[in-house]
């Protein structure tokens, strides 16, 4: 009875012990396979947050445990010029976040772009019959004489009125709303066929939803074409050099980012399993961009 007892005894102290160290050994193993922590900055735009989760995931297949903090765009870049951050990919220039560049361009790390043909401006659907800004005050009837915007105070919104005054668009009004309001009204004219112009920018998953066109802006109210590119902090090129190559090789398509943003307005949607779907839908493009 009391060898019973004491076996029992034996056993339940080698089963904690086997336990134990396969914990302790498991938790070294795992974390021998990390070959660095990663921190992803990024401003909450659909685009960005898009790219960075896709960088994310692709980082985390090549070995690294990394982080994506969401944070204001001066934020983003003091937090990369004073190395709280490893890398971005939500640098608009070169005017958006041009002044950023300036202020931390001699600490930072800037690389290629990630995506070109950034813009902002007027859309209209393609079977509107016109084709620039300027024509507007005389089609005003056809558009209910309305400019359907976003929320007030948004950049592009000072742009569209900036734009009423040089075209002198007497017969339109610009409409204050949200980005989803805006979206919605769009939808519905493109389902009745009706005419309708919003204020746009690119990327943005309305572009993939449906067929449209920027209207021309000759006095380049709303700028020049823009392109989003990476940025490092110093020293990561000595740190990580295959992190450091994998941001710089980060590139797609505004169609290819429009695809990630249909899917993130699917309802339920989670960021990061929709960029685990699209970096499985699309390995050949990821491959290019892998050390």
């Amino acid at each position: 009875m009391m060898k019973s007892i004491a076996r029992g005894i034996l056993v339940s102290l080698l089963l904690v012990s086997v336990a134990a160290g396969a914990a302790f050994g498991g938790g070294a193993a795992e974390a021998e396979e990390t070959k660095g922590d990663v921190t992803l900055l990024y401003v909450e735009w659909a685009g960005e947050i898009a790219a960075t989760y896709v960088a994310q995931v692709v980082l985390e297949e090549m070995g690294y445990s990394v982080t994506a903090t969401p944070v204001s765009a001066a934020a983003m870049w003091q937090g990369m010029a004073s190395g709280d951050g490893d890398g971005m990919l939500s640098a608009w220039l070169p005017a958006t976040h041009g002044d950023y560049l300036s202020q931390t361009e001699d600490r930072i790390d800037l690389l290629s772009p990630i995506l070109e043909g950034a813009r902002i401006g007027l859309l209209v659907p393609t079977y509107v019959e016109i084709d620039t800004v300027a024509q507007l005050n005389d089609y005003a009837d056809r558009f209910g004489g309305q400019i359907i915007g976003i929320d007030p105070g948004a950049g592009l919104m000072a742009a569209t009125e900036n734009a009423l005054d040089v075209y002198g668009l007497d017969n339109m009004t610009l409409v204050e709303g949200s980005d989803a309001a805006m979206t919605a009204a769009l939808g519905s004219a493109v389902d009745n066929d009706e005419w309708i112009v919003v204020t746009g920018w690119t990327p943005h998953w309305k572009e993939a939803a449906w067929d449209l066109k920027y209207l021309e802006d000759p006095e380049v109210v709303f700028g020049e074409e823009e392109y989003v590119a990476a940025v490092a902090r110093d020293g990561l090129a000595d740190d990580m050099p295959e992190v450091h190559e994998f941001l710089d090789n980060f590139f797609w398509t505004p169609e290819q980012l429009g695809e990630v943003l249909m899917w993130n307005e699917e309802a339920g949607a989670d960021p990061y399993e929709t960029a685990q779907r699209w970096v499985a839908e699309n390995r050949s493009i990821v491959e290019t961009w892998i050390p």
